[in-house]
């Protein structure tokens, strides 16, 4: 699986001009899910999302996680996150997992979220969204879980 982590002030998602998904300060998590990924993936991408210390502690280094900052999670599908686009100019994407298996291990991640009693707000699974977000820092990170097996 692989993921973008961007740390956020606030964060949306819209579908077909409707909003389904707010959060306040926390993470946008852009998630796509690959060909040979399973549950495994997902776990230790979620432990590895939530433990993340990137938010300041009282003396402005960046060494609390998620639920220390009393921040939330908006999880977003994106199986563009998958893009081969070493050859031509039009993005292949043979190693993004089917459909169906990519919806289940989104929702099995998103799950995993949850349980960690981190708030988690989500987009809709391959639906056209919109989404709004203010970066702060700016801190982007990009996290795959095949690399570390």
């Amino acid at each position: 699986m692989r993921a973008v982590v961007q740390r956020v002030s606030r964060a949306k998602v819209i579908v077909a001009g409707q909003m389904i998904g707010e959060i306040g300060p926390g993470f946008l998590v852009l998630i796509g899910v690959g060909k040979e990924d399973a549950e495994s993936d997902a776990d230790w991408l979620s432990e590895k999302i939530a433990t993340l210390r990137v938010f300041e502690d009282s003396e402005g280094k960046m060494n609390r996680d998620i639920s220390q900052a009393g921040g939330a999670m908006l999880v977003v599908s994106q199986f563009t996150l998958y893009a081969d686009c070493r050859k031509g100019r039009r993005p292949g994407f043979d190693q993004a997992a089917d459909p169906e298996s990519a919806e289940r291990l989104y929702n099995y991640f998103v799950e995993k979220l949850k349980a960690r009693a981190v708030p988690v707000q989500t987009g809709r699974f391959q639906a056209m969204m919109e989404v709004e977000l203010v970066n702060q820092g700016p801190v982007t990170l990009l996290l795959e879980s095949r690399k570390n097996f």
